[in-house]
């Protein structure tokens, strides 16, 4: 297979990237010298993956929520007793995988055997055995996983918070669904998931480290062919409203002080590559302007005994899905919330200040360059940037270039009062 390369003089790092006959999208970073290697492989298959068009037919299936995490679960369990996880362990490897709203991938790090535990890895992901037996057992270990979950503040906080912003875009459900919805899955249902998700042409593999192109091919030629092509898979359009379902949801559970989140609707959706990108880097240097804990917002709050040391801002800003978030303990949530809003509003107002923008950016592209010595972070953010079609050594470009008036101009596009949450889970009362 031909790799092209992709270079970053400024940098001085490159990406070799190619298409397998499959369809199979596949990067290379290569990193001379370095002891530690790490592959991902992923599809680009989530919880917000609720319909499934069968490949070859016209046949839509509704999926039950939280059966690509269960397939995630269920795809390292190997015909004869076996597991994935057993194998790499015998290499000393480190395997995990994970399932968000968007992807599914599966991973490993080492030290040494590379080509062995990406053989494990490519040959498990492509090997599926589901039966009604082991299907059963895992709705089991699920749902109590779903019930610790339940019993989690911090979990539910962040999911409240997204019922209250979603009214009909999937990313409002929690990613592994609930016992009721799991118990609905089935060994043949899995197997129609795997044909028409872990096809070749909707999957990612990036690998990090030392790496031999040939070697490494040859171990995908194994077990990947042009065969198991299904070609692009239809995903149906979710109409999502701009504005949120609720401004406001409260729930109690047991703890010891008041948790919030605040959480931004993004109106923008269905945007990819270059356009994703700016807006990403846009968007996290107004929250560290904002709310960072070397702003004068923090600094005040923090002196008024509003908020603490937990008090931090997210992003999650994907092609079907975008939302930022600040929040930690307090309180007093409404008048955190509050307060969020007139600091934005006041910030319309005046302006930002220019030196402090020159510093956030300073401050984001050294993170961001700090992060091509850990062949993990590569590994998974790369990957995530693949799937969006994003350059990631266009990053310092873009936020060294980023200006005052893109920045306002974001303000006022995302920011908005009307498209804003709070989401507060409360201490029980006391009987």
């Amino acid at each position: 297979m031909k790799f092209d390369v992709i270079e970053s003089k400024l940098i001085k790092e490159k990406i070799l990237y190619g298409v397998h006959q499959s369809g199979l999208k596949v990067y290379i970073i290569p990193k001379t010298g370095f002891c530690k290697y790490y592959a991902i492989y992923g599809t680009e298959y989530g919880s917000i993956d609720t319909k499934l068009k069968v490949p070859g037919t016209n046949e839509v299936i509704e999926l039950p929520d939280g059966i690509a995490h269960f397939l995630e679960h269920k795809l390292f369990e190997e015909e004869g007793g076996g597991n994935a996880f057993d194998r790499f362990a015998l290499t000393g490897a480190n395997s995990n995988a994970f399932t968000s709203f968007d992807i599914t991938a599966y991973l490993f790090s080492c030290t040494d055997s590379f080509y062995e535990n990406l053989d494990i890895l490519i040959d498990f992901v492509n090997h599926p055995y589901f039966t009604d037996e082991n299907v059963s057992k895992e709705q089991g270990i699920i749902g109590q996983e779903i019930k610790m979950y339940d019993d989690d503040p911090g979990w539910k906080l962040f999911f409240n918070m997204l019922q209250a912003m979603y009214k009909n875009n999937p990313v409002k459900t929690d990613i592994a669904g609930t016992v009721e919805s799991i118990s609905k899955i089935t060994p043949e249902l899995l197997y129609k998931c795997c044909e028409a998700f872990y096809n070749p042409s909707n999957m990612f593999l990036v690998m990090v480290g030392d790496i031999d192109a040939d070697k490494a091919m040859k171990i995908v030629d194994k077990y990947v062919t042009a065969e198991k092509d299904r070609g692009r898979i239809e995903r149906p359009k979710v109409d999502e409203p701009e504005t949120v379902v609720k401004r406001e949801i409260y729930q109690k559970m047991s703890v010891s002080k008041p948790q919030f989140m605040i959480g931004f609707k993004e109106s923008e959706t269905d945007i990819s590559g270059k356009e994703l990108l700016e807006k990403q880097i846009q968007t996290q240097i107004l929250l560290t302007l904002l709310f960072g804990k070397s702003s004068s917002f923090f600094i005040k709050l923090y002196e008024e005994g509003l908020i603490d040391g937990s008090f931090s801002s997210e992003l999650e800003l994907e092609k079907k899905y975008g939302f930022s978030s600040a929040g930690g303990e307090s309180k007093d949530p409404k008048a955190v919330y509050e307060r969020v809003l007139e600091r934005i509003e006041s910030v319309k107002k005046s302006g930002l200040d220019d030196e402090e923008i020159s510093r956030v950016k300073k401050v984001l592209i050294g993170a961001n360059l700090r992060g091509y010595n850990d062949v993990e972070r590569i590994g998974n953010n790369f990957i995530r940037d693949f799937m969006s079609g994003i350059n990631p050594f266009d990053f310092e470009k873009i936020a060294q270039n980023v200006t005052k008036e893109e920045l306002m101009q974001r303000l006022v596009t995302h920011f908005k009062a009307e498209n804003s949450v709070l989401s507060v889970i409360e201490p029980l009362e006391e009987e």
